[in-house]
């Protein structure tokens, strides 16, 4: 997607949205609570599922902030968790819990993982694994996250009774100037590379082209006749700048966010990560301390641009749907069950005894027939859906030529038991990001493709 055409869309969208304001009739009976609480690791904790530092200091907090939107039809929940990722049986127990909380199914309880990495993964059943078989691995401490989750679904509930009105919703976009770049870059010889990470002091990867990224951060926002109550802003990057010592931090995506919520303390502000498997800031990011606060800058920017550009329309009508994708696990050559376990017993790293057990943890769900929920809650002119672990920004913007008509909003890192979530080319390449942290099968873009088309009701 190039910059002129997200512009151009957006701009057809404000049009649509204009129309219908004129003609619309006022919606009562919708209402949204917002809730925000503290669910900061202890010292101690592993961060990044044992795969960096231990956390040895609290930078600043790690938050899990939300929203319930109350109406005619059951509640719907949206939570932006400041962790690195949520999977199997906790993602689960995330839903079920904040569900319990609000009156409310779990399968319209939206969770996205943030996807900091001086954060905790937590896979329940992996921790299992790994306690069981005496491993020197640990990825998450189980009591910490229970308690963790209670809190959050006893501040989701005391939210509930503070409810306001919501009459109107608000669209807004605006590019983020030198933030994203894709992984993926052409070597000198044509053939493409992946190294392109979080942070690179390589010149030549940093000279190189953006590569395939969606340039516009995109804010979607409630409104009580002329108030506005909250703003939810995505964009689709990994949010690193410097990590991996176990200084615990929400990363420059927090610092925008806490910055924008400081712009104007009355409306809650929210942030939720996009579609960024492949997308790094590894292009505009050295991983010098200083550019943590000037990709916040940067970031921060966009949002005030983006909450610039919002154009109004009258809430009229809220509908939900979820389809099943079916993404089988890989299960070939050190994938196989009997090389995870051998793994998990005898590897002489944790971290991959880590791995092993993440990967037997996926196998598991999916032989238990446990397919991934793919949600989205239309608005009428703009959806949210939320695609499962890292699905690489391409989906992003197929999810989007898919209802053109819409302001969709794309999120990533929902249900993340599968990692890495690549498209055909990418596998065909030899995408070496794909060699380790991803364990979903060859064959997923189809499937998702197919899946993503279903839940934006795409025929229309």
């Amino acid at each position: 997607m190039t910059r002129r055409a997200a512009l151009g869309g957006l701009a057809a969208i404000a049009g649509s949205l204009a129309r219908s304001a004129r003609g619309a009739k006022p919606e009562q009976g919708f209402r949204l609570a917002t809730f925000s609480t503290d669910v900061t690791i202890p010292l101690g904790h592993p961060c990044m599922g044992g795969g960096v530092e231990p956390a040895s200091e609290i930078r600043d907090p790690l938050l899990a902030r939300g929203i319930v939107l109350l109406g005619p039809d059951h509640p719907l929940v949206v939570v932006a968790v400041d962790w690195c990722e949520i999977r199997n049986d906790a993602f689960d127990r995330w839903r079920s819990l904040l569900a319990e909380a609000a009156g409310t199914t779990p399968e319209r309880v939206l969770v996205n993982s943030i996807h900091q990495h001086d954060a905790p993964v937590v896979d329940l059943e992996a921790e299992r694994l790994l306690r069981s078989h005496a491993a020197r691995g640990s990825i998450c401490d189980p009591e910490f996250h229970e308690h963790a989750v209670q809190r959050v679904a006893a501040d989701l509930k005391a939210s509930l009774p503070l409810a306001r009105p919501v009459t109107a919703i608000g669209l807004g976009s605006a590019p983020v100037d030198r933030v994203a770049s894709n992984r993926r870059y052409l070597l000198p010889d044509g053939t493409p590379s992946f190294s392109r990470g979080s942070a690179t002091r390589d010149p030549y990867p940093q000279s190189q082209p953006e590569g395939v990224i969606d340039p516009l951060l995109r804010t979607l926002s409630f409104w009580q006749d002329e108030q506005p109550l909250a703003a939810l802003h995505a964009y689709a990057v990994h949010p690193m700048s410097t990590y991996g010592r176990g200084l615990v931090s929400s990363d420059f995506v927090g610092l925008a966010r806490t910055r924008r919520q400081a712009d104007d303390p009355t409306v809650f502000q929210m942030y939720l990560s996009g579609c960024s498997g492949n997308v790094t800031a590894g292009k505009y990011n050295d991983g010098s301390p200083e550019y943590r606060d000037i990709l916040a800058d940067r970031l921060h920017l966009a949002m005030v641009a983006s909450w610039q550009s919002t154009q109004r329309t009258r809430l009229e009508r809220v509908s939900f749907r979820s389809v099943s994708l079916d993404l089988p696990p890989r299960s070939t050559g050190s994938f196989t069950p009997e090389a995870l376990l051998d793994r998990l017993k005898h590897d002489p790293k944790p971290f991959g005894q880590c791995l092993a057990a993440l990967g037997l943890s996926w196998q598991k769900r999916y032989e238990q027939g446990r397919t991934i929920d793919l949600p989205a809650i239309d608005f009428g002119p703009t959806q949210i859906v939320l695609l499962p672990g890292e699905s690489y920004v391409e989906y992003q913007i197929l999810a989007q030529q898919l209802r053109p008509d819409q302001f969709i909003m794309a999120l990533g890192y929902g249900e993340c038991a599968p990692g890495y979530i690549p498209t055909d080319q990418a596998v065909s390449e030899g995408d070496t990001n794909l060699n380790e942290w991803c364990w979903v099968a060859p064959g997923a873009e189809p499937r998702l493709r197919a899946a993503l088309a279903d839940v934006l009701d795409a025929s229309r």
